[in-house]
């Protein structure tokens, strides 16, 4: 269970981004976060996450509050808890997608890496490098690479921004696919409404605040949603 209390982030004296709220995020869910640009919503997965630092309010992983860690023991909760994936894919240009992917293993000292490519569809072009990928394969190397370290919690900002209806439809099945085999919990930022029917829970923000909570009776798939 994440649970997150009165919490409050500025950029300066006069920019005040997130504005003092609270919500759990319950253990195993698919958590969508809705919001127009400037809403909020990027930061407040950036702070849920531990990448950045809240101004006041906490932030607890069952017993462990991140806001009253130091930044080593942060880090070290963020290695050992926490995956990331960008809406750019941040691969590194001179490793195959094998060592890619091997990268996020090797911190969980997960030696069934292959398993995972196996499971994004890459199998046969473990030995490719990023640039003889298209997006959409590049992206599902970094889906690779954060759930070969094995998450407890897997965040998401905008994943499909920069693909096209197509080959974001297809990267979003295996994520949930993976979320029903492996049991993470989803936390996905995206402006995209249609999105958040696939969610257990949608979060809605609005200027810095929480606007709305609601939750789907039913989850569409990938290839059920609208675009």
């Amino acid at each position: 269970m994440i649970t997150v209390s009165n919490i409050k982030k500025a950029y300066g004296e006069k920019n005040e981004v997130l504005k003092g709220f609270g919500l759990q995020i319950t253990d195993g869910e698919f958590t969508v976060i809705l919001g127009a640009s400037g809403s909020g919503k990027s930061t407040f997965l950036n702070c849920l996450s531990g990448l950045e630092c809240v101004d006041d309010g906490s932030i607890k992983y069952n017993d462990v509050d991140i806001t009253e860690l130091s930044d080593t023991a942060l880090t070290k909760f963020r290695k050992d808890n926490i995956g990331f994936i960008f809406q750019q894919y941040y691969l590194l240009p001179n490793m195959t997608v094998e060592k890619n992917v091997r990268m996020g293993a090797d911190l969980a000292n997960n030696q069934e890496y292959e398993e995972i490519i196996k499971a994004v569809g890459l199998e046969e072009k473990a030995k490719k490098y990023p640039s003889e990928l298209s997006g959409g394969e590049q992206q599902r190397v970094s889906v690779a690479r954060a759930l070969a370290k094995k998450p407890k919690v897997l965040f998401l900002d905008e994943p499909t921004g920069a693909l096209d209806e197509e080959t974001g439809r297809q990267v979003l099945d295996y994520i949930c696919k993976l979320h029903k085999e492996y049991g993470f919990t989803i936390v996905m930022v995206t402006h995209n409404q249609n999105i958040a029917e696939m969610a257990n829970t949608v979060i809605k923000m609005n200027s810095g605040r929480i606007a709305e909570i609601y939750s789907n009776s039913t989850q569409k798939t990938a290839y059920e949603i609208g675009w």
